[in-house]
């Protein structure tokens, strides 16, 4: 169960070291665990529930070392910046980074890169080191301006280390003789404890308003004290059986090291250890493109897996409207692995779904070092994090074996389903220049779209493998026996959200289909990322406006025609059309059997072209009492809205309008999408200006998405917000006076 408890303000203070301000911030401090597992925290600014997810990797092999070896490779043997980096307590915490040059063995000097929110550490010591550490290196001393602690305890919770040249001389102080060194520099870094074990840099200022004096700040309090041994070298557990795999969320991307430009994307191995293989260069694009994203994107995701080396191995992130219309859209996933089966230069990895045009909606991409059982572990617990910890109603992936074991340890109640499409390609590739044969295309496609029932469908695969001499197909074999994932008879009762399976011809293309090509770079990929992205959301409010102005011409003299042309989206409403029109086939309908209130019909439709030839028969059930309706041809759970089957059993029984629970509010016209994170609790820190400005723009961004939706809308919101600069500036000149 998710705890979480709140200081009142009153927080006892850890006494610190002599440069403390010995200031207790107001800043109200949060302690979450859950059962004692690890949690994993998004960023500060995001107030969502996502902070609560469980993110816990296992792995059965101890911990081999903590130091972490960074290879920058050059093709230039004269170039320096084929260097080795050394990171001592697990990445930038708590110790010395020493650039070696890999010819002379010489250390040149010093590196740290300057903080940036985000950046993590094994403990607050390690934070604090790494600061000093880096003020040192670059001429300025550090000391504690706060810190505090969870009421009733002296567990540290958080602090703000400055620059020693914060703040001014109080009024006691005034006459001192002692030099005045204090400038009002506001330069900080504000550390939180997001774990039991994990410090997380929050708020970074790096601007200083005086000239920095490297020689006076060696004696400083604060690096006599590391030049006395404060640094510490964690070690290597070597009693734990199980160790939980360390995710690092931070920007500092620049540091992590890349493969030489003719290896396979993940194929690689450094030392036994798998890592992302990625192009020179390559590394400092995701940086940029991560840093840019965050500007204009507060709400943006994204999460780093590193090996034991220090080595990238996978990355993973999502933008903020994606994770926004997971809500809406998150009944059925698709897993696009085109890039990594087929081995294209860059392995991404993209989650999709259908919105309600039935246009295809990005869930979050990835970077992966290879297709392992452990890699999709970590890729599906990391985006399970991000929606909240709601797994998706039905899952879609290709038939990869590690792939579906992650899925049953991740999402175990998930329904998890291959792509037909994809299952039928391999089929044809597989047979040959069979199959090119259009006797086997129709022999298979009626197989497997025809069938009503199960035995049908076996028998008729049975035939097929004799008639077309396809016994000692092995893998055929193995497919077949998998047919329960693949084949839509034996996934009746799975919901699919449009997700069509039943029709032949009908197949899911790749998400970035048409824009993604085998040999696209990183680089070229982000511009393509950010096109695409802003291409479907343009379409998408395009349908929008589509949907609200169309007036359909009525095909039929059906009540539930004219019901649905009001509330379906245009798209969805043209389908369901077609279905309408069919129920003219449907000649003929016989009650079979009756239990109590539940009566079970026969519906006989007619041919394509009228003929009774032609003529099948549906097995349609009703239930009065709930007016709850089943074709056996699940069209409502394959396509989300009855059949002609089953709304001629309505019709039938005096139905005048389809009920309630068979109009998905996916498909609805008038279904309020707003495109905006959860906002979240209202209890902020109105003293921290970060928080303040988190809080005020996602409250903006609904009124912004409210508004919209109509041109009405758009004025009141528009007016809104002109009065309220109004009233803020008031309050403003009124507070200057």
């Amino acid at each position: 169960m998710l705890q979480m408890e709140e200081g009142l303000g009153t927080s006892e203070q850890l006494p610190e070291d002599e440069g403390s301000d010995n200031e207790v911030d107001s800043e109200e401090a949060f302690d979450i665990t859950c059962n004692g597992d690890q949690v994993l925290n998004v960023e500060a600014d995001e107030l969502e529930a996502t902070t609560g997810q469980i993110l816990e990797f296992e792995s059965h092999e101890t911990e081999k070392s903590c130091e972490r070896v960074l290879d920058f490779e050059s093709s230039d043997p004269k170039d320096n910046s084929h260097q080795l980096l050394e990171f001592h307590s697990n990445g930038l915490g708590g110790g010395d980074t020493t650039i070696i040059d890999d010819h002379t063995g010489s250390s040149p000097g010093k590196f740290y890169p300057p903080p940036v929110v985000g950046m993590e550490f094994e403990s607050y010591e390690d934070a604090y080191n790494y600061y000093n550490c880096y003020a040192k290196e670059l001429g300025f001393a550090i000391r504690v301006k706060s810190s505090w602690t969870k009421r009733n305890s002296k567990e540290k919770r958080g602090a703000v280390l400055c620059c020693n040249c914060e703040g001014f001389k109080t009024m006691k102080e005034a006459n001192s003789r002692r030099k005045e060194t204090r400038t009002g520099c506001l330069a900080i870094i504000r550390l939180r404890l997001v774990e039991s074990s994990r410090w997380r840099v929050d708020e970074v200022k790096l601007e200083h308003n005086h000239l920095f004096d490297p020689e006076r700040v060696q004696n400083s309090k604060s690096h006599k004290k590391m030049d006395a041994g404060v640094k510490r070298k964690l070690e290597p557990a070597v009693d734990v059986e199980v160790q939980t795999i360390k995710l690092y969320r931070t920007p500092a991307v620049e540091t992590l090291g890349y493969g030489s430009s003719d290896e396979r994307a993940f194929s690689g191995q450094v030392d036994g250890s798998t890592h992302l293989k990625l192009k020179e260069g390559d590394i400092q694009v995701i940086y940029n493109f991560f840093c840019r994203v965050q500007l204009t994107k507060p709400n943006f995701f994204y999460i780093m897996d590193l090996n034991d080396e220090g080595y990238l191995k996978n990355v993973f992130w999502i933008d903020p409207r994606s994770r926004a219309a997971y809500a809406y859209f998150g009944d059925v996933v698709v897993v696009d692995t085109t890039c990594v089966s087929k081995k294209y230069d860059i392995p991404l990895l993209a989650f999709f779904g259908l919105n309600h045009h039935k246009q295809t909606l990005l869930l979050g991409c990835g970077l992966l070092a290879d297709e392992s059982f452990e890699t999709y572990v970590w890729l599906l617990r990391a985006w399970l994090s991000c929606m909240s910890g709601r797994p998706p109603q039905t899952i879609i992936t290709d038939r990869c074996m590690a792939l579906q074991n992650a899925i049953s340890e991740v999402f175990p109640r998930a329904q998890h389903r291959l792509n037909l499409s994809i299952i039928l390609g391999s089929i044809f590739n597989t047979v040959g220049q069979v199959g090119e044969s259009e006797v086997f295309r129709e022999v298979l496609y009626n197989t497997v779209y025809n069938s009503l029932k199960v035995d049908e469908f076996e028998v008729a695969w049975e035939e097929m493998v004799h008639q077309f001499g396809f016994r000692g197909y092995g893998w055929l074999q193995s497919l077949y026996e998998d047919r329960e994932r693949w084949a839509p008879i034996y996934m009746k009762d799975t919901f699919f959200a449009g997700i069509s399976i039943d029709q032949p011809g009908e197949f899911m293309s790749p998400f970035f289909d048409g824009y993604v090509h085998k040999h696209t770079n990183l680089k070229d990929f982000f511009d393509i990322y950010d096109f695409v992205l802003q291409k479907m959301r343009q379409k998408e409010v395009h349908c929008d406006f589509e949907s609200r102005e169309f007036s359909p011409v009525l095909r039929t003299r059906c009540n539930y025609e004219l019901q649905l042309s009001k509330l379906y989206t245009k798209e969805i409403f043209l389908k369901f059309q077609d279905e309408m029109a069919l129920m003219s086939n449907c000649s003929g309908i016989a009650q079979v059997h009756a239990n109590g209130p539940i009566i079970t019909y026969i519906v006989t439709e007619r041919g394509a072209q009228g003929d009774t030839g032609d003529a099948r028969n549906f097995e349609v059930t009703y239930d009065k009492m709930g007016v709850e309706v089943r074709c056996i041809c699940s069209c409502f759970n394959f396509k989300g809205y009855l059949c002609r089957h089953a709304l001629s059993v309505l019709n039938y029984n005096g139905i005048e309008e389809i009920p309630n629970h068979y109009i998905l509010s996916r498909w609805r016209k008038d279904f309020k999408r707003l495109y905006a994170p959860e906002l979240g609790s209202s209890n902020i820190d109105v003293s921290n200006p970060v928080q303040r400005f988190d809080h005020l723009h996602k409250r903006a961004m609904q009124v912004a998405d409210e508004g919209m939706t109509s041109q009405d809308h758009y004025m009141v919101a528009w007016q809104a917000f002109k009065e309220s600069l109004n009233k803020v500036r008031l309050a403003a000149d009124k507070h200057v006076s």
